[in-house]
């Protein structure tokens, strides 16, 4: 009953066909103007408000056809005092291919196409000895895995600007017809940075690592003046913003700057290369001979605290990190971060503060060999075998016993001068992590052995700032490697000045001080360094070292074979110094002293010609000093021939038709008919006569070939192990020397 009802209900009220049309489109013109004004309204408000869920239109917009770029600000360069590039700024490259078939602009094709996959892998194994094979295979898989893009081996990376326009040049097709192109292979950029001289003061220098934050790549300094002086020489990156395609790439002429970049401060040490890079050559020799734990050698003008030069070994390439990947070694700047028991070198000190304190009479004698200090006994190095000795012959021939009788007269005041030297504070260098040594405990066997080098902790720094007090007539200097910092944006630039750190002794007792090291080198009787060190024409002043070192795991001091540390500190000329030099070799598997009197002799030389060289000269003609040109990757001939019209003496050794090295690194001063070794490419070499050749030359060879060079006697080549014209075999080269 009740489902008749509503059919009768429904059949009462239904309308004609036309009327529901009618009804159907008037609800259907309703809803329509209702949408539209929705519709209108809502567009009218994204237009005239700008945002869309509160992001902002306009800035999607810009993001989508506007991009920006970091700027990166250019590394401040590191100069020696000449003017010679120490470390600087490059670009690296590494290659990417893209495979992607989207990569397209118009109907240009930009990715690597399948049928240039060899093409591709030939170039690659020309120029960076990737193998075909595998260049081929990685592209397969990329094409077939629908990969936008890869990346290859390390070959690929690092790669220089020559290299990268080389493989350039040989993708490329004919010059006017670009069809012929291979396309796909590109390259990304990076920072870098480079050290022409190569193994360099390394450890004062530093050297840097690429880092990458937000997606962008920094260089960072790592150890010595790279680190120290990171923000200096870093600068401020700077960023540009440009109009970019549907495809991110930059549209010609969209690009402007921002932000501009501020280039970093160009640093000038006070390191000479000239003297750097042979101290580094003979300091290689030393080490090769001899086989030191380690050491260390520093040379500085007396009368400034400027450091000429100064290295340590083991070291390292800061360019090419080799020697870094020694993780046995504690790579650090032991100059100024290793700590030491410096030995009988410290008795300069001593006998300077007796002078003063007027306790030191040279004539008084006493009767080497041991001394008991309270219930501790010390002895001379021989034992006592010079039998009575004179207070100057206690400097001269490093008795122990001389300085602790001198030490337990002057009292407390030798542990007040060892804090007037400034042990136990540091010098405020600027290098990381430096140490500050320690000043011998608080008692008196240990204050007694300080008066000789043990039991006071010292740095090398710390050392040469003393000995800046007896070398300058009780000026205490401190040392110095840098000597201006120059601001490129301004073109102004901050002189450092000699700084005077202190007055520890008078100008009397320094003197008098150096006159006893002369006997250290001179006297045949007394000097414990006789004939040993000696520079033709000068008086050298000096003192030798060998202290015991600790041993910690003991508790007691090494006592046997060579495990001591040997030093030297040179003064030259003894009478007023021009420069002062300190060396030192720890635990040596052999030692002899003139391990370091052939470091010394030479560099000393040389760096007496180079003052007297810097003096006004009687001619009237200056000499003129050669700039070495980069000769490297030049025909042979034309590198030869270049040096000699230069002024220069070229040595061509090898038969290859390129030079591939060259013994002397470019923009390095040499005086004119200096030798200037060009090592050739290939695998066949040949000796030349060295007849005449000095030490320092015939070490160039060595260098270059990674040989051994042994020398007997001193002077100049009169004879060679392998004869001239014969060919360089074998891992030892020996000159006798006259």
């Amino acid at each position: 009953m009740r489902f008749k009802r509503i059919r009768h209900f429904f059949k009462k009220h239904n309308s004609t066909t036309k009327n529901n049309r009618k009804k159907v489109g008037i609800l259907l013109f309703a809803t329509s103007i209702g949408l539209f004004f929705l519709f209108a309204g809502r567009l009218t408000y994204i237009v005239t408000v700008g945002e869309i869920a509160g992001n902002s239109l306009k800035e999607k917009t810009a993001n989508l056809y506007q991009g920006s770029k970091t700027v990166k600000a250019k590394r401040g360069t590191i100069y020696d005092r000449n003017g010679v590039v120490i470390a600087e700024d490059a670009t690296s490259y590494s290659i990417y291919i893209v495979t992607s078939t989207s990569y397209v602009s118009g109907n240009t094709k930009l990715y690597a196409e399948e049928k240039n996959f060899d093409k591709i892998a030939d170039v690659l194994h020309e120029v960076l000895s990737s193998k075909k094979a595998d260049v081929v295979k990685a592209l397969e898989k990329a094409k077939k895995n629908n990969a936008y893009q890869i990346e290859l081996g390390t070959e690929t990376k690092n790669l220089t600007l020559k290299t990268k326009q080389k493989i350039e040049e040989m993708l490329a097709g004919d010059a006017e017809d670009d069809k012929d192109d291979v396309r796909g292979v590109y390259f990304n950029e990076h920072p870098n940075r480079i050290y022409p001289n190569g193994v360099f003061a390394s450890h004062l220098v530093g050297y840097t690592d690429t880092k990458v934050e937000d997606n962008q790549e920094t260089v960072t300094g790592v150890m010595g003046i790279e680190e120290a002086y990171d923000d200096i020489l870093k600068g401020t990156d700077g960023k540009i913003i440009y109009q970019q395609d549907n495809y991110q790439n930059p549209l010609p002429g969209t690009v402007a700057e921002e932000k501009p970049a501020k280039d970093g401060q160009d640093i000038t040490l006070t390191i000479d290369s000239r003297l750097q890079l042979y101290l580094e050559s003979l300091v290689d020799n030393t080490f090769a001979e001899y086989k030191p734990e380690n050491m260390t050698a520093m040379l500085v003008e007396a009368k400034t605290g400027q450091i000429t030069a100064m290295t340590q070994r083991p070291t390292f390439n800061p360019e090419t990190k080799e020697g870094l990947d020694n993780k046995d070694l504690n790579w650090m700047n032991t100059l100024v971060q290793d700590h030491y028991e410096p030995g009988s070198t410290m008795k300069l000190m001593t006998v300077a503060t007796a002078i003063d304190e007027g306790i030191f009479n040279e004539n008084e004698t006493f009767v080497s060999g041991s001394i008991n200090v309270a219930d501790t006994t010390i002895r001379d190095h021989d034992l006592g075998a010079k039998g009575v000795l004179t207070m100057r012959q206690a400097l001269s021939w490093s008795s122990n016993v001389g300085m602790v009788t001198l030490e337990q007269r002057m009292k407390e005041a030798w542990q007040e001068h060892l804090k007037l030297f400034g042990f136990g504070t540091s010098t405020y260098s600027g290098l990381p992590y430096e140490n500050t040594g320690s000043l011998p405990n608080d008692n008196i066997v240990d204050q007694a052995m300080s008066s000789f080098g043990q039991a006071i902790n010292v740095t090398n720094f710390q050392m040469m700032r003393a000995f800046t007090a007896i070398a300058n007539d009780g000026k205490m200097l401190k040392p110095q490697y840098i000597s201006k910092i120059t601001n490129p944006e301004t073109n102004k630039e901050k002189v450092f000045q000699t700084e005077v750190v202190g007055n520890p002794v008078s100008a009397a007792a320094a003197q008098k001080v150096r006159e006893y090291m002369v006997d250290v080198t001179q006297s045949a009787n007394y000097g414990s360094a006789y004939g040993v060190y000696d520079v033709p024409g000068y008086n050298i002043g000096g003192k030798t070292g060998t202290a015991q070192i600790y041993n910690s795991e003991t508790g007691t001091y090494y006592d046997t074979d060579n495990n001591y540390l040997y030093s030297i500190v040179e003064m030259i000329p003894a009478e007023d110094p021009e420069y002062i030099l300190y060396m030192t070799v720890k635990k040596p598997e052999k030692w002899s002293q003139k391990a370091l009197g052939s470091i010394g002799n030479p560099l000393l030389k040389r760096a007496m010609d180079f003052k007297k060289s810097e003096e006004p000269q009687t001619s009237d003609k200056e000499e003129e000093k050669i700039v070495v040109t980069d000769y490297r990757k030049l025909a042979t001939d034309t590198a030869a021939a270049d040096a000699s019209r230069a002024g220069l003496m070229p040595v061509v050794i090898g038969t290859g038709d390129e030079v591939a090295a060259q013994s002397t690194p470019h923009g390095t001063e040499l005086l004119p008919s200096e030798k200037l070794i060009l090592k050739t490419n290939g695998d066949t070499f040949y000796m030349p006569d060295t007849t005449g050749w000095s030490k320092a030359d015939l070490m160039k060879i060595g260098k270059l070939f990674d040989i051994q060079v042994n020398f007997e006697g001193e002077g100049y080549c009169v004879k060679q192990s392998i004869a001239a014209y014969q060919k360089i075999e074998g891992d030892l080269l020996t000159f006798t020397l006259e």
